[in-house]
């Protein structure tokens, strides 16, 4: 099991919350009532799931592709540490994950 941590856009609230080997953290994120909309269904069309790793737990992701980083350059308030849930897959041995969601988004598809 992983713990992980969702941290509100204002750093006043704080969501932990168990995943499995393998999950996937927007599915994670809508279950536990995070303010990610995920609008493309995890197609990378949009970057409505974006949210900002810790830089503790950035290294231990694996390397975003190149069509996520192009996405990510588009997406809202995007820092060196900005991933698109729908593209994390939690490892089997990470024991947490904290993730920041983002104050504002940009929904590319309703442009």
């Amino acid at each position: 099991m992983t713990l992980i941590r969702f941290i509100s856009a204002d750093g006043q609230n704080v969501q932990e919350v168990t995943a499995q080997s393998g999950d996937n953290l927007l599915d994670i994120a809508q279950a536990s009532g995070q303010p990610l909309e995920g609008t493309c269904e995890g197609q990378m069309a949009c970057s409505t799931c974006h949210v900002i790793v810790s830089a503790d737990d950035f290294p231990k992701l694996r390397p975003a592709s190149e069509p996520e980083e192009d996405m990510l350059d588009l997406a809202a308030a995007a820092t060196r540490t900005s991933r698109l849930a729908c593209q994390i897959n939690i490892p089997g041995d990470m024991e947490s994950l904290t993730v920041r969601i983002p104050g504002e988004i940009h929904n590319l598809q309703g442009l």
